[in-house]
């Protein structure tokens, strides 16, 4: 019998390479240096950074698989690459300060947020379940020690163990749906269980519904779609501020890259079946976060049960599935980057070590003493709001009218209502900066010149896709044009 080597198109994860390359640069760098030279590890790895999205910005087009089809380099990948890239630039921007102020050890820091991104990119790039589960565990693992990196806080330590506890629940959850759906189509690719559960008409078989089931649990915790959102907002407070961010934005963006490939790919058969749970999904999501977000006094604890809600909204397009729902979820997923980003690095600059000056009510006054921070802020609070004319007022829209499109007009009906529920929440941290008498003295915010930049940019994308969302729509389209 002869035997024939696979084939390994090395080539096609470039992209990937340029991450990992990276990182042991990073590591490797971090160890044998200087403690003064230690700090120079942010530019290594902001530029590898955007090595890594300037390799997927130019092979936009393409569309290639590699190591005998269990790697998919399409529009989708190489769109949710630049996401991936967006959240982890911005995100090491604001780190630099918060570093040094909180005593995190760089390199390692840096080192496991390029590791994480190479475990994001993993995973929209997988044609293949077990390469999702490859992709998800490094993603995971290098997130779980992020957590707890601050080794003097008992509260990071706590939210790490809490997320390490129900995430291996999660992952078990996905690995036995995934051997489930094996066992049933006997195949592990994503197109390829799709068409077996089509062809054989295996939709009402108890392996593949249970498999489906079990795999949408897994994919529901990773986005924090209720009922399994119940680590979130214990693990956000406790994280970091930083990586509270990057969780919010670059993690959020995965699960859902995660859950548009297995949806369209595997499970798209048996959408008549699934509809009407994600449909419920979806509403018990953004009623439970915006409700909860309302009493909510810690501002890290708000934008935790906020990232809830958003999900939810998400999972409205979720529900539709058609072409233009899903390129409106890659659409919120950009805005929603720059502007929860935006909100967390006006946060870490108002914040003192020991994770002071988290209260809204200590926001009060902020416009008389630093109009510029409290404008910013209210600009990303008007977004994440949805009020025009910024970007998340587009994303809503988007995402609305393609649901009414598709005739789910009470599940718009009911987010439209939670929407504006939202707005309580979002404004009172502006009534605070510019209603408010200041009842405490307002330190004097720290920052650096990258840190500045960040809020720049965020800023600037706030408004700008805003008034000018066209251009990102039309790329975020063409990733479905022909499916995945």
């Amino acid at each position: 019998m002869n035997w024939t080597a696979p084939v390994m198109n090395w080539t096609i994860l470039l992209p990937q390479l340029a991450l990992l390359t990276t990182a042991l640069i990073v590591l490797i760098t971090g160890t044998f240096s200087s403690s003064g030279g230690r700090g120079r590890t942010v530019y290594l790895a902001l530029s590898g950074n955007i090595a890594f999205g300037l390799l997927s910005f130019f092979r936009w087009g393409t569309n290639s698989t590699g190591f005998e089809g269990m790697i998919i380099m399409d529009s989708f990948a190489l769109f949710m690459n630049l996401v991936f890239a967006l959240s982890a630039t911005i995100t090491m921007l604001i780190s630099i300060s918060f570093t040094r102020r909180e005593g995190i050890p760089e390199t390692e820091y840096y080192t496991l947020v390029l590791l994480c991104e190479l475990g994001m990119s993993l995973l929209a790039s997988s044609a293949n379940l077990l390469v999702l589960f490859l992709g998800l565990e490094i993603m995971s693992l290098s997130i779980y020690v992020l957590t707890a990196i601050v080794r003097e806080r008992t509260l990071s330590h706590e939210a790490a163990m809490k997320y390490f506890i129900m995430g291996a629940f999660a992952s078990g959850f996905l690995l036995y749906g995934m051997a489930m759906l094996f066992g049933a189509t006997g195949s592990i690719d994503v197109q390829a269980i799709g068409m077996s559960i089509k062809t054989q008409s295996l939709g009402h078989s108890p392996l593949v519904l249970l498999g489906f089931c079990l795999v949408l649990t897994g994919l529901a915790f990773k986005v924090a779609l209720v009922p399994f959102h119940m680590w979130i907002p214990d693990v956000y407070q406790g994280s970091p501020t930083t990586i509270t961010g990057f969780m919010t934005t670059g993690i959020k963006a995965a699960g859902f890259a995660m859950i548009l490939r297995v949806f369209t790919g595997s499970f798209s058969v048996l959408a008549d079946d699934w509809r009407a749970i994600v449909w419920v999904l979806a509403v018990l999501t953004m009623s439970l976060g915006n409700i909860t977000a309302l009493v909510q006094n810690n501002i890290k604890r708000m934008l935790a049960y906020s990232s809830i809600a958003q999900a939810g909204y998400l999972a409205v397009a979720l529900v539709v599935l058609s072409q233009h729902a899903c390129s409106a979820i890659l659409f919120y997923l950009v805005v929603y980057t720059l502007m929860n980003l935006g909100a967390f690095a006006v946060v870490i600059m108002l914040e003192r070590r020991g994770e002071d000056y988290l209260d809204i009510k200590d926001y009060r006054g902020l416009a008389t003493r630093h109009p510029l921070i409290a404008l910013a802020m209210s600009l990303f609070m008007f977004s994440l709001a949805g009020i025009p004319p910024t970007a998340g007022f587009i994303g809503k829209v988007y995402i609305f009218a393609e649901a009414v499109r598709n005739g789910y007009v009470l599940l718009t009906v009911i987010a439209v209502l939670n929407s504006v529920v939202s707005v309580y929440y979002y404004l009172r941290v502006t009534i605070n900066m510019y209603m408010k008498a200041m009842e405490n003295d307002i330190p004097a915010p720290q920052y650096d010149a990258l840190h500045l930049l960040a809020l720049v940019i965020t800023a600037i994308g706030t408004v700008w896709l805003g008034i000018f969302p066209a251009y990102l729509l039309h790329y975020a389209l063409r990733c479905f044009n022909t499916g995945f």
